[in-house]
């Protein structure tokens, strides 16, 4: 797998040289290894051993339904109370951020409206916080910990 912009982790892997698997900590299981999964699990630990987010409150492939269409978030960040407070989508390294990633995690934040999206493709990381009020949103410099949500 492809060296990443985020911090090395104890990764898990298991199966076959054709269908490998990673430990997925916060499912519990193991999963299809594919590159985007490979960015996931590396940022998600990042975020819970470099940024404090509480295991706890991440969750992955979060199902969200809107009339009969289903879309899947690739990870949520949630309040100590189940409110969401930020959306994750992942990329594989070779895929580059434009303007679709950000209009297919806006997508998911017209269900949501959550105050932070997050796009990554593991060597680019791009935080948004959003402004209802004013109806805009802005970059920030750096993904802020979970204490700052």
């Amino acid at each position: 797998m492809n060296e990443l912009n985020l911090p090395a982790y104890d990764v898990k892997i298991r199966g076959t040289r054709e269908q490998p698997e990673i430990f997925d900590f916060l499912r519990r299981r193991y999963v299809a290894l594919t590159p985007e999964e490979w960015v996931r699990q590396h940022f998600t630990h990042w975020l819970v051993d470099h940024k404090d987010y509480p295991k706890g409150l991440l969750a992955n492939e979060v199902a969200l339904v809107c009339g009969d269409k289903t879309v899947r978030c690739d990870s949520i960040v949630y309040a100590s109370d189940q409110r969401p407070l930020m959306i994750i989508e992942y990329k594989a390294p070779t895929v580059p951020l434009t303007q679709h990633v950000f209009t297919q995690i806006s997508s998911y934040n017209l269900l949501l409206h959550v105050d932070h999206l997050i796009v990554s493709n593991g060597l680019q990381h791009y935080c948004l916080r959003m402004d209802y009020d004013h109806q805009s949103y802005q970059f920030l410099p750096t993904i802020p910990p979970y204490s700052e949500l």
